[in-house]
């Protein structure tokens, strides 16, 4: 078969994957216009699932790599944030590396090296060792020096030239002890993680400041309902059973998957929620609207948080330098089912301890 045949041929057989014309499919590999845009995608498309080789003037150039480190994937606000930051990078050209961490595996000093190795125009961490205040920063201060750009997502290490985006954990905790102060509680504990973290010290200063404030409690007072644990399900069950022990009626927690340990917690010892015991969340990650009952939860713009990363990121890689400073994302209350005017004293209605666990309920 002669070229030119050989062409037709090819011609013909795109066209009709297409559902096109030929001649259409002449003017998309010329590049030329005339075509409407879902035309001209359907007939990629076609090159694409025949297995032909877009020419060179249609191929998407990457404007390069990015390394995107999140802690895991267990918890899922994290997929949140990496789905929203790797769909905003490619918007922008780039190529996103999803890095992963779970307990003895990779760490993160190791996927920064692999990234390096790769050549990546620059990094995301999220919830990474930036916001662990007993972690040594200079690594990030290495990376700065080489020059990579570098953008922190939920924490803050200061001294380190580079963007960092928050949510304001002080005014979240501080918003949800509001809340249940309006339905009537006054003994409130909270529930959140290892006190070396940066997140959970805000946590921490916003529920000494909104109890003295709002409720009139005493150092010693704030000092016993305070719980510090592992962050996660199994932490937040340990922590919320030790507070119920000691009589609170609300819990501010950690996460949401602590705030589903909680509520486990309190069923265990015959409580209901929110008939007994009130909990807040904090994150509003996926599925949480359809807990048993839908979670109250103090929800993190992550939309928002993960543009303005991955802009201040660009930014930086096309040598327009973003401020170096945090910038602090204002949380938002959402009011569920978890959440309720607090009883009289002696009004208890206490429930038999179930066997089964029906924190999560998600409709069929």
């Amino acid at each position: 078969m002669s070229y030119s045949a050989a062409m037709r041929a090819r011609l013909s057989d795109i066209a009709q994957q297409a559902e096109v014309s030929e001649a259409t499919v002449s003017r998309v590999l010329n590049d030329r216009p005339g075509v409407a845009p879902e035309t001209r995608q359907a007939v990629l498309t076609a090159l694409d699932v025949l297995g032909y080789e877009r020419p060179a003037r249609l191929r998407k150039r990457s404007a390069g790599l990015v390394g995107l480190v999140v802690p895991e994937l267990d918890n899922p606000i994290f997929p949140a944030f990496a789905q929203v930051i790797e769909s905003t990078l490619a918007q922008s050209g780039f190529t996103p590396v999803l890095c992963t961490q779970t307990p003895g595996g990779v760490t993160e000093d190791e996927y920064v090296e692999m990234l390096l190795d790769r050549q990546v125009s620059g990094i995301v961490f999220v919830s990474g060792l930036h916001a662990d205040t007993a972690a040594n920063h200079d690594r990030y201060r290495a990376l700065i020096a080489r020059p990579l750009p570098i953008v922190m997502i939920n924490g803050y290490a200061p001294g380190i030239a580079a963007p960092f985006v928050s949510c304001d954990d002080r005014e979240a905790t501080e918003l949800a002890i509001a809340h249940l102060v309006a339905l009537g509680h006054r003994r409130i504990g909270l529930i959140t993680g290892p006190d070396r973290f940066v997140p959970v010290q805000r946590r921490v200063a916003g529920f000494r400041a909104a109890m003295s404030k709002l409720v009139g409690a005493t150092e010693a007072e704030v000092g016993e309902l305070a719980e510090l644990s592992l962050f996660g399900v199994e932490g937040g069950e340990a922590a919320a059973g030790r507070l119920i022990e000691r009589g609170v009626t609300g819990l501010v927690c950690g996460s949401d998957l602590m705030a589903l340990g909680a509520i486990r917690a309190a069923r265990q010892r015959g409580r209901s929620v929110p008939g007994d015991v009130s909990v807040v969340g904090y994150d509003d990650s996926p599925l949480m609207a359809f807990t048993d009952p839908p979670l109250t939860t103090m929800r993190q713009p992550v939309a928002a948080m993960a543009v303005a990363a991955v802009r201040a990121l660009v930014d930086e890689i096309n040598g327009h330098a973003a401020p170096n400073s945090e910038y602090l994302f204002r949380p938002e209350l959402v009011v569920r089912g978890s959440t309720a005017v607090a009883r009289p004293a002696g009004g208890s209605t206490r429930q038999r301890p179930s066997s089964v666990d029906p924190t999560v309920a998600v409709p069929a």
